[in-house]
């Protein structure tokens, strides 16, 4: 009896080290995913591109880190408003950003239970410490997959996966590029018939990097 209590016990440490080592193997970080996070962190307007093209708005993008204690990735806050109403913002989330394997990176992204009690938790500490993890769900499908190109990073979502049930829409597709300061973003909704209910119809938009 007493070899078997021995032999259970030592199976239950070497499989909690195996365990140990795969989730460390997981949510190790590296230069590239620590430069696309930090590509990422800041604050973006399409200023720019709107004065430029009047079918695109002067949007507001900020990116700002949270839950630093996590291991599961790298995790950022993100809000998106118009910039002539920045208290009220019409997006927000947050990304989980890892890590799959030399030159592949996904963002998975969580909707945010009353979000507009956190609308500008980038410059408020208190709102930001108040949005735990519980207060979060996953948004299945929308997962934005970025593959290393170079010196820039480009992707988007896969197929029809991510629902969108905006203006008649079904689905929603992502399409991004983050290169230097410039990010270009071009979300667009479909129908069932697969014909364009909202987004950008011409190009996405381009966001540069103000701080």
């Amino acid at each position: 009896m007493k070899k078997i209590s021995f032999f259970l016990f030592a199976l239950t440490i070497l499989l909690a080290a195996c365990d140990g080592t795969k989730k460390a193997a997981a949510t190790k970080s590296s230069p590239d995913l620590d430069r696309l996070v930090q590509t990422m962190i800041g604050k973006y307007n399409s200023s720019e591109q709107a004065k430029a093209d009047k079918e695109y708005y002067d949007i507001s993008l900020v990116m700002t880190p949270i839950f630093p204690e996590r291991t599961d990735g790298k995790w950022l806050y993100i809000e998106q408003a118009m910039m002539s109403k920045l208290e009220k913002p019409y997006r927000q989330r947050l990304y989980q950003v890892e890590q799959v394997d030399a030159t592949h990176f996904t963002s998975k992204v969580y909707t945010i239970k009353d979000p507009l009690l956190y609308a500008g938790a980038q410059s408020d500490k208190k709102k930001l410490r108040a949005l735990t993890f519980d207060k979060v769900e996953l948004k299945n499908g929308c997962a934005v997959t970025l593959e290393k190109q170079g010196d820039h990073f480009a992707g988007g979502t896969t197929g029809k996966e991510c629902p969108s049930y905006l203006r008649g829409a079904k689905y929603a597709t992502s399409k991004i590029t983050l290169e230097g300061t410039e990010l270009q973003s071009w979300d667009q909704g479909f129908n069932e018939k697969d014909e364009q209910m909202w987004g950008a119809t011409k190009g996405g938009y381009v966001f540069k990097k103000v701080k």
